[in-house]
C-alpha cells in the first residue's frame, strides 16, 4: 500500500516517484481528505487553514513502460472511504459564494452506505475528485483540471470505472486524492463530502493511442472529458473529442459521425467551480468496440 504520508500538491514532471509499478499490477493507494485533515470539528474555522495544503494527492507512481503518446489505463477496482467526512461553505467560492458571509463546516459520519444531513438520510457515492498524471511542461496545481486529468471532480470516476489518461512524461507519474463520500454534478458549493480512504487500482498501458485528453468507460458507456476556462468551451471540446473517437472507431465521415453523436450522445457536467470547468460526453460503448482499448 502507498500510504497517505506520500503526498504532493502539484502534478509535475519534477516530482520524485514514491513507487515503481509494472503494467497489470494492482496497488492500494491511501488518501487524506481535500482539506489535508485540517478540519476535525464543526467549530473549526476555515480562515485558520493552510490553503497551501489542500487537495493533496498520494504518489506519484511511476509506471514502467509508459511513454508520451500512450494511454495510462487505470481500472478503479474499489474505493473504501473513512468513517467520517467534512464539507464547508466558503465565502466568495463556488456558485453560492456570495451568499456566505462567513465559513460554515458540517461533519458527517458514514454508516451502512448512508450519512445524515440534518434530519435526512443521504446515500453515499464514493468517487475520486483528483486523479491524473504529470504534464509535459509547467507544474499544475492539484486544484486545477486539464488534459493531464487533475481536479476533474467527475463523479463517474468511481468503482468500476476504467479511466484512460494521456501520458506526457516517461513513467506517467500518476497520483490521486480528494475522495468524496457524495457529490452532485457541478459540485456547486465547491465541496462535496470530503473524506479520506483507500483506492485499489490496476494499471496498464495502451501504446500510442492517446489523443491528448482523458476518456473513460463505465456501465456500458464511453465518455470523453474536457476542461476549459468556460463551461461552454468544455462542452464543445468534449463533443469534438467524441467526434474524433467515433470516426476512429467506425470510420465514418464528419457528417455521419456528427449525426450519430447528435442522436446518441449526452452532454454532462462534472464541475463548474474550479479554475477550469469540466464537462463530459457520454455515448453507448458498443459504438467503440473496434478501438481495442
Amino acid at each position: 500500500m502507498i500510504t497517505k504520508d506520500n503526498i504532493f500538491y502539484s502534478f509535475s514532471k519534477d516530482n520524485v516517484a514514491v513507487k515503481i509499478v509494472r503494467p497489470k499490477e494492482t496497488v492500494i493507494i491511501e488518501t487524506i481528505d481535500a482539506f489535508g485533515g485540517q478540519i476535525t470539528s464543526e467549530d473549526d474555522q476555515l480562515d485558520t487553514l493552510n490553503w497551501n495544503q489542500v487537495n493533496p494527492a498520494t504518489g506519484p507512481i511511476y509506471i514502467e513502460g509508459a511513454e508520451p503518446g500512450d494511454f495510462l489505463k487505470v481500472e478503479i477496482n474499489g474505493i473504501e472511504i473513512d468513517a467520517s467526512g467534512v464539507m464547508a461553505s466558503i465565502p466568495d467560492a463556488g456558485i453560492f459564494g456570495s451568499l456566505h458571509k462567513k465559513s460554515s463546516v458540517k461533519c458527517f459520519d458514514i454508516y451502512d452506505g448512508y450519512t445524515e444531513f440534518n434530519d435526512m438520510a443521504i446515500p453515499i457515492h464514493p468517487m475520486i475528485g483528483v486523479i491524473g498524471v504529470a504534464p509535459s511542461s509547467k507544474s499544475i496545481s492539484n486544484g486545477e483540471p486539464g488534459p493531464h486529468g487533475g481536479n476533474m471532480d467527475n463523479k463517474m470516476i468511481s468503482t468500476g470505472t476504467i479511466l484512460y489518461l494521456p501520458v506526457f512524461v516517461k513513467g506517467a507519474l500518476f497520483g490521486l486524492g480528494d475522495l468524496h463520500a457524495a457529490m452532485g454534478d457541478g459540485e456547486s458549493n465547491v465541496t462535496g463530502i470530503e473524506i479520506g480512504g483507500k483506492v485499489t487500482v490496476t494499471f496498464d498501458i495502451i501504446k500510442e493511442k492517446s489523443h491528448g485528453h482523458p476518456i473513460m468507460t463505465k456501465n456500458g458507456q464511453f465518455y470523453t472529458i474536457y476542461s476549459c476556462k468556460t463551461l461552454d468551451e468544455a462542452v464543445e471540446k468534449a463533443a469534438y473529442e467524441m467526434h474524433y473517437w467515433v470516426k476512429k472507431s467506425l470510420g465514418y465521415n464528419d457528417s455521419d459521425a456528427a449525426m450519430l453523436i447528435s442522436i446518441m450522445a449526452d452532454s454532462e457536467i462534472c464541475q463548474v467551480v474550479d479554475p477550469k470547468k469540466t464537462a463530459r460526453m457520454k455515448m453507448p460503448q458498443l459504438y467503440f468496440r473496434y478501438l481495442n482499448l
